[in-house]
C-alpha cells in the first residue's frame, strides 16, 4: 500500500528529528526495502549532530565495523562543539541548578535579568548560550536536556522570536519523549501564538499553522483525548482552509476522527460538503469511502473502499498504532473505524430505503440473518432510526419520518449563531490589522 503513503508529503513539514519515528514506522511495515529506509535515515542524520547514530546505521547498512574517516571527524568536532557550548553556558546552568537561586526569580522578567546581572554577572550572553546548548542538545539526540534547557531559556529570554523558535523545539523534544500532556500544553500555547501573532507575510502564518498541524498528528492519535481535539483544530475555518489549500493530505485525519468520533456528528454535515469538494483533488480511500456513502450513495463502491480503508489504517505511522494486551496485538484505530463505518453504511442505506431485505443487509455486514437481527434491533434502539423489523418477511421496515419544526428551529438558530460569531470575529481582525497599519 506505498500508493497511499503519506510520508513523502508529511515529512517536509516536520522537524528532521520527527521523521525517524515514520521511517521506524515504515521499516518495521517493511513497506519499502531496509536498504531504502537505512539511506534515507543516514540522509537525515547528516544534517544532525547523532554521529553516533549515523555510524551504526552505515554498519547495518554496508556490512561493516568500519566508518568512513568523515564521520570520525565529525564526531570529535560535534564533541568539542558541545563542550564548548556547555561552557558558555555553564554560570547560568549553574545558577538554575541551585534551588535557593531560582527561588530568587519572580514572574517579571526584566526584574529577573537585572537581578542576575547585578548578583551573578549573568547577562545576555549566558542567555543566549543556553538557547545555543539546548539547540545542541537537541540535535544530537538528548531531547530530555534540551527540554529542560529550552523551558528554562523561554523564561528568560525577552526576544519573542527566539523564544517562538525555543517554544518549537520544545515541543518537539516532548513529542519525541512521548509526554503526550506535557506537548499536548505545548501545541496549545503555540497554537495561541500563531493566531495571535502579526506575521510579516498571511502566507507565513498559513505555513506556520499547516507545520502545527502537521506536528499535532503525533499528539492526538496518541493522546487519550486527541480523537476530539483534532476535530477541534482541524475543523476550525482558518485550519479548514490551510488544509484544502496547502495541504489536502490531511483530510485523511480529519476524516477517520470525523468517523471514530461518535460525539462530533454535529460537525460532521459541513464537512460532508468539504469531502464533497475535494473529491476529484484528493484521491485517499477514507475520504472516498465517505464520498461514496454520503455524496454518491454507492453503497458497493462504499464497501469495496472499507477494504481499502482497512489497508490504508494498517500501513499509516499515525492510525496503525498496535497496542499489545497479552499475547495479542490489535489495532485500535481499525477495529474501531470498520464499525463505525458498518453503522455509516447501514444508517445510510436505510434512511433512503423503505423496506430492506435482512438476507442484502446481512451479506452487506459479513454478518448471517440471526446475528445481523441482533445487530439491526441493538443498533435501533440506539439510534434515532424510527423503524421495526418483519419476521414473517425477513425485512427492516423503515417509518416515514416527519421533520421536526422545534428541532429545525434550533439547529437554524445554532448556525445564525456561528455565522455571527464568525462575522464578528473577521471585523474584530480587520479592525487590528487597520490599527496595526495606522501605527
Amino acid at each position: 500500500m506505498a500508493k497511499y503513503d503519506l510520508t513523502a508529503r508529511i515529512a517536509p513539514n516536520l522537524d528532521r528529528h520527527l521523521v525517524f519515528p515514520l521511517l521506524e514506522f515504515l521499516q518495521e511495515r517493511q513497506m519499502y526495502p531496509d536498504e531504502a529506509i537505512l539511506k534515507a535515515k543516514i540522509e537525515l542524520l547528516n544534517h544532525t549532530n547523532m554521529v553516533d547514530y549515523a555510524m551504526d546505521i552505515h554498519k547495518s547498512l554496508y556490512h561493516t565495523e568500519d566508518v568512513p574517516q568523515d564521520m570520525v571527524e565529525r564526531r570529535a568536532e560535534v564533541v568539542a562543539r558541545l563542550k564548548a557550548l556547555e561552557e558558555g553556558a555553564a554560570p547560568l546552568i549553574a545558577f538554575l541548578q541551585n534551588p535557593n537561586a531560582v527561588q530568587e526569580l519572580r514572574a517579571d522578567k526584566q526584574h529577573n535579568l537585572q537581578m542576575l546581572n547585578d548578583r551573578y554577572q549573568i547577562g545576555p550572553d549566558q542567555i543566549e548560550a543556553l538557547y545555543q546548548y539546548a539547540k545542541f542538545q537537541f540535535e544530537c539526540g538528548n531531547y530530555s536536556g534540551a527540554a529542560d534547557y529550552l523551558y528554562q531559556y523561554r523564561a528568560l529570554c525577552t526576544n519573542s522570536e527566539r523564544s517562538l523558535s525555543a517554544l518549537w523545539g520544545k515541543l518537539a523534544a516532548e513529542i519525541l519523549m512521548q509526554n503526550w500532556d506535557i506537548a499536548l500544553e505545548e501545541l496549545n500555547r503555540l497554537k495561541e501564538i500563531i493566531d495571535s501573532k502579526s506575521f510579516s507575510s498571511p502566507l507565513n502564518q498559513v505555513q506556520s499553522r499547516i507545520w502545527l498541524m502537521h506536528w499535532s498528528l503525533f499528539i492526538f492519535f496518541n493522546h487519550d483525548n486527541g480523537r476530539t481535539q483534532i476535530i477541534d483544530l482541524f475543523n476550525q475555518d482558518k485550519y479548514l482552509n490551510a488544509i484544502q489549500t496547502n495541504a489536502p493530505h490531511l483530510l485523511r485525519y480529519l476524516a477517520t476522527a470525523f468517523v471514530v468520533n461518535k460525539r462530533r456528528r454535529p460537525q460532521f454535515k459541513d464537512f460532508i460538503k468539504v469531502i464533497q469538494q475535494e473529491q476529484y483533488s484528493n484521491e485517499d480511500p477514507i475520504t472516498q469511502f465517505l464520498a461514496s456513502v454520503y455524496v454518491h450513495y454507492d453503497f458497493d463502491a462504499a464497501q469495496k473502499k472499507m477494504k481499502e480503508c482497512e489497508e490504508v489504517i494498517l500501513n499509516d505511522p499515525f492510525l496503525g498504532k498496535r497496542v499489545e494486551e497479552g499475547n495479542f496485538s490489535t489495532i485500535p484505530m481499525r477495529d474501531e473505524f470498520l464499525e463505525n463505518a458498518r453503522l455509516f453504511i447501514f444508517e445510510t442505506y436505510c434512511r433512503i430505503h423503505q423496506r430492506i431485505d435482512m438476507g442484502v443487509l446481512a451479506e452487506k455486514l459479513n454478518l448471517n440473518i440471526e446475528e445481523a437481527e441482533r445487530w439491526i434491533v441493538n443498533l435501533i434502539r440506539t439510534s434515532k432510526l424510527d423503524a421495526k423489523i418483519d419476521s414473517k418477511t425477513g425485512t427492516v421496515i423503515m417509518e416515514p419520518s416527519q421533520p421536526n419544526v422545534y428541532e429545525q428551529l434550533i439547529d437554524h438558530t445554532k448556525a445564525l449563531s456561528g455565522r455571527t460569531y464568525k462575522l464578528v470575529g473577521q471585523l474584530l481582525e480587520h479592525a487590528q490589522t487597520q490599527q496595526s497599519a495606522a501605527r
